[in-house]
């Protein structure tokens, strides 16, 4: 799972963005900034694996807020000005990644994606064709493991059913088989009860949202 801290002075765009990438079954959302200092007290604190910013916010700016971390996360910079100044100004401060806004949500997911890979992209050239290879998520091992059986109970999960009998009942197998499969799911998410796995269903695209 990739954790993400966004930062943006519009707080619709920046709970829009938030809300629509925590959707996505590889990437969180650990926390969001609507000014630079707020941003670089969250970095610090949270630790995030990438971190989205605008470039123009007040109090510092996403470029000033960038170069004031001792050892800042891989940022990808989104904003209104996609010109050639703004993006040299963000691969100056470190910047891998440089997007408009105007750019639709799964060039962003990439985006993060290929940043928390190590990649580079910011040039707006080569960056597409990198950007290309990031479009799918890409599942946690545990997740990528869950069988055909584990997925449709998940699915019953996220619809409210959530009784070992009723489970039983809608899968035709046995009580005890459930339980077991349960085990297995609670293992492969690292979770530890019903509820958390509904949560991670829903995350997985396995159910209702």
């Amino acid at each position: 799972m990739i954790r993400i801290l966004i930062a943006d002075d519009h707080q619709l765009l920046l709970e829009g963005i938030s809300q629509a990438l925590d959707l996505l079954p590889d990437i969180t959302v650990i926390g969001a900034a609507s000014d630079g200092t707020e941003l670089v007290a969250k970095a610090a604190e949270l630790q995030p694996d990438v971190l989205v910013i605008d470039q123009e916010m007040p109090k510092l700016t996403g470029i000033g807020a960038l170069r004031k971390m001792e050892h800042a996360p891989p940022a990808v910079v989104v904003t209104m000005h996609a010109d050639e100044a703004h993006r040299a100004k963000a691969e100056e401060a470190g910047a891998v990644g440089f997007l408009s806004k105007s750019a639709p949500l799964p060039t962003l997911a990439a985006a993060v994606r290929a940043a928390a890979a190590g990649e580079v992209f910011i040039d707006t050239v080569g960056g597409n064709a990198v950007l290309a290879d990031y479009q799918e998520a890409v599942l946690d091992p545990g997740a990528a493991a869950l069988t055909a059986r584990e997925r449709e109970l998940l699915g019953l999960l996220t619809q409210g059913v959530s009784s070992t009998e009723e489970l039983a009942d809608r899968l035709f197998i046995s009580q005890k088989t459930v339980k077991n499969h349960l085990a297995s799911i609670y293992e492969k998410l690292a979770i530890s009860d019903r509820a958390q796995a509904a949560v991670e269903a829903i995350r997985l695209g396995l159910g209702k949202r």
